[in-house]
């Protein structure tokens, strides 16, 4: 493959939104037939039973029973290995998740890891899931089919939001202005990487000077400005160099480098 194959969902629904239950005896055969790719969508998983693993940017994830997780649009992964499993995965578009929301599962990529469920938390998202599943299940032509839909879903995405709210500790220990910043930044990185490698560039976007932005990124996460914008780079140099076709020129200037020499440096 030339370039890493991504995974459209609004090319699978109208409705930007997919609720599967898979296990050893009801395995998906579209799921399981998917290699190495990235999605556009976030790809939540709640593992109902038994455990399970994955590779998503280069890291064995291991999922445990009781164990909630996502993978982020735009992140290289392959399909989740089972263990006598029972795996529940909601496939929801962005534009579907709101802002709120957004911000705390972007803020956990810097740490991006399971989330454990204890008993009352694991049988809430149980109740609330298996009324989405029925719900999407349902006959789409029913009044308001859309509308009760987006509702219960936006029930499960307030509380995965708030699982990983209480299992992060920068922001359940501080909503200070450099943990915000911080937050700002990483998502900025995340849309302008390819075009935008200058730590001016990010500390302009957010209305701060350069120096302050270093301090408080370095401050929040033990590593600089400079430092994040590198290794965002280097992941998906990674990326393309290990599961795509491209030469290395060609990833350069995919990578908005001009002089492939330099990149490759």
């Amino acid at each position: 493959m030339s370039h890493i194959p991504i995974h459209s969902l609004n090319g699978r629904t109208e409705m930007g939104l997919e609720v599967k239950h898979i296990s050893d005896s009801n395995p998906d055969s579209e799921i399981e037939g998917y290699g190495i790719h990235r999605d556009d969508n976030y790809l939540f998983l709640l593992v109902e039973s038994g455990s399970g693993s994955m590779d998503v940017d280069f890291n064995r994830i291991v999922i445990a029973e009781r164990n909630l997780y996502f993978v982020a649009p735009g992140q290289v992964h392959h399909n989740i290995r089972r263990g006598h499993s029972v795996v529940l995965l909601i496939l929801v578009t962005p534009s579907l998740i709101p802002e709120d929301y957004l911000k705390i599962f972007d803020s956990n990529l810097l740490l991006q890891k399971p989330c454990p469920l204890d008993e009352p938390q694991f049988v809430q998202f149980q109740e609330i899931l298996c009324i989405l599943e029925k719900q999407y299940k349902s006959d789409p032509d029913t009044v308001f089919y859309r509308q009760l839909t987006c509702t219960v879903l936006n029930v499960f995405l307030c509380a995965a939001a708030h699982a990983y709210f209480s299992e992060n500790t920068l922001l359940t220990n501080s909503v200070s202005r450099p943990v915000q910043i911080t937050h700002g930044f990483r998502k900025l990185l995340l849309q302008n990487v390819l075009s935008q490698k200058s730590p001016a560039h990010y500390a302009c976007q957010l209305n701060i000077s350069e120096s302050y932005l270093n301090e408080v990124v370095k401050k929040v996460t033990g590593f600089t400005v400079t430092y994040w914008i590198q290794q965002q780079i280097m992941l998906e140099a990674k990326r393309l160099l290990c599961f795509s076709k491209l030469n290395v020129k060609e990833i350069a200037h995919t990578l908005g480098y001009d002089d492939h020499t330099y990149f490759s440096k």
